[in-house]
């Protein structure tokens, strides 16, 4: 795997749990042990949004994480792809009538690449950013026309 030369760096990617079981959010650290190691490619983990171009959200969107979820995704810069982890974070999974969830995350924030199953395998982990790399690959070259 490559990065265009419409991407000159490496991808950054910011991790947000907005209420998942922790289910997806130990898959994305198995993802990033040296059995896959996707760092090699340039794939990195940041602590800040204004540093990440990609979002990954795992979990639905509960009450308490709503404003803080949005206020995560207006911070990062132009242009930005959101990653949807999780089959919770898609449709609310087993938590869909809770009274505490404020929907799915494509509810609350726009998403570019969904990852199903609960919880995805590191392999559909790698191919979700494998595809918002070319989403993002595609919103530059759009943007430098």
């Amino acid at each position: 795997m490559r990065l265009s030369k419409s991407l000159n760096r490496s991808l950054w990617v910011f991790h947000f749990n907005s209420g998942s079981c922790n289910g997806c959010d130990i898959e994305i650290v198995a993802t990033l042990m040296p059995r896959h190691d996707p760092e090699r490619f340039g794939i990195k983990l940041v602590g800040s949004p204004r540093h990440a171009d990609v979002l990954l959200v795992t979990g639905p969107v509960v009450h308490a994480m709503k404003e803080r979820l949005i206020r995560v995704y207006e911070q990062m810069a132009d242009p930005k792809v959101v990653i949807c982890v999780g089959t919770c974070g898609q449709s609310g999974g087993v938590f869909y009538d809770s009274y505490n969830l404020d929907g799915p995350v494509g509810e609350v924030i726009p998403v570019d690449v969904f990852v199903p199953g609960c919880a995805p395998r590191p392999e559909a982990i790698i191919n979700g950013v494998v595809k918002a790399i070319a989403k993002l690959e595609r919103l530059q070259e759009g943007k430098n026309d």
